[in-house]
């Protein structure tokens, strides 16, 4: 246990790599909350967390931090290597600032501005590039990985039949139908990122880790 946890800071630029994580997360915060005002859907998991806070008449950043801390025992047991502060940050951070964002919005924008077609679209594509990017490199910083992430990575690994691709999709669509049922607003968006969100993530990730100047 005691080398487990020196593990998860004795690594090299470690505080280069969770200053970094923290803004990601933040980022992801800020680029969602305008995923949610364009209305045209979300990723999965906070199309789910959205629906189920709803109902409980709770924000979503404490629904989400209850959440997270569910799937985390789970990952505590059976994937103590998706562990780091990246994950604490993640677990912590995203729903909070999603609501800090969204009641900003709330407070400067124009009401009725995202009534309009134009201005959902003209916003929803810089968002989703902004949410794409940020989550590429939560990843490339390796400080762990969102309990929500590890738990498909975790299937993956306890079977060989079915690739993580696979896997994945499949899990992710999962959670779909779950939110509809707790009556999330399904959008094209959110079908999309079921389908495709990881690959893309990759794709990116790729592209962007030089950039981070940091050694595994």
């Amino acid at each position: 246990m005691k080398d487990f946890i020196k593990g998860l800071y004795q690594r090299e630029n470690f505080t280069k790599r969770l200053a970094i994580v923290v803004l990601a997360v933040i980022t992801m915060g800020f680029a969602l909350s305008w995923l949610v005002r364009v209305d045209m859907g979300i990723d999965p998991c906070t199309s789910l967390n959205l629906a189920v806070s709803a109902k409980l008449g709770v924000s979503l950043g404490s629904w989400q931090a209850f959440f997270n801390c569910i799937l985390f025992i789970f990952v505590a047991v059976w994937g103590r290597e998706y562990i780091g502060f990246g994950m604490l940050a993640n677990m912590f951070l995203v729903g909070y600032a999603v609501d800090f964002f969204s009641w900003l919005w709330d407070k400067i924008l124009p009401a009725g501005l995202f009534d309009s077609m134009t201005v959902r679209v003209a916003v929803l594509f810089p968002a989703l590039a902004v949410f794409i990017v940020a989550v590429a490199v939560y990843i490339d910083v390796e400080l762990g990985t969102a309990p929500y992430d590890a738990i498909p990575a975790m299937i993956q690994k306890a079977q060989s039949r079915f690739s993580y691709r696979v896997v994945r999709c499949a899990y992710d669509l999962l959670i779909i139908v779950i939110a509809y049922l707790f009556g999330a607003h399904i959008g094209i968006v959110t079908i999309v990122m079921g389908f495709t969100l990881g690959p893309v993530i990759a794709w990116v990730g790729v592209r962007i880790r030089p950039m981070l100047g940091m050694e595994a």
